[in-house]
């Protein structure tokens, strides 16, 4: 099963319908980690699963979390702020197992990357309005494959260049 993942769009709409439909062939769901500022009815929010993210206040729309079952493995779909990762992925660990999860998608940092912990993946798509730690602004899609159970995470520039140097594989 492949996954679009995206996260920290503040405001953006043009950007979202451009990733959505370079992908739509290839995404089997789209999950959108926080801070879009869109209300979660908003045309360009369609086509996400979306929660809340820290500047989504507004909006009773979007849960704090949801778990997605990929067919073999659990995803927990957070912003993140609530577990305060901007000091370490602890809470959100803790979080995930307590869940059941092995996935954890993310942002609120706005740095993109992927990373083992235990036996949890964490990845955070970046922004696609606000890098940090790179100038690039970002996205991912990830692919779950049951019965191998590999998880291979690429991110790509919001014009949907890979960004190589940030692609994963992880066996859970």
């Amino acid at each position: 099963m492949k996954f679009l993942i995206v996260s920290d769009s503040h405001g953006l709409t043009d950007e979202l319908k451009d990733v959505v439909r370079r992908h739509r062939d290839e995404a089997d769901v789209c999950f959108h980690c926080g801070d879009s500022e869109l209300a979660a009815d908003a045309p360009e929010m369609a086509a996400f699963i979306g929660v809340k993210g820290n500047c989504d206040a507004f909006d009773a729309g979007y849960p704090n979390e949801r778990i997605h079952d990929l067919g073999g493995a659990k995803l927990l779909i957070t912003h993140g702020h609530l577990y305060r990762v901007d000091g370490g992925l602890m809470n959100l660990y803790y979080k995930a197992e307590e869940s059941g999860c092995g996935i954890v998608c993310f942002g609120h940092t706005h740095v993109a990357g992927s990373a083992r912990q235990g036996d949890v993946v964490f990845i955070n798509p970046g922004s696609l309005r606000l890098p940090r730690g790179r100038r690039t602004r970002s996205y991912a899609l990830a692919e779950w494959r049951e019965p191998e159970r590999r998880l291979t995470v690429r991110f790509y520039t919001d014009a949907g260049d890979p960004i190589l140097d940030l692609s994963a594989e992880y066996r859970l």
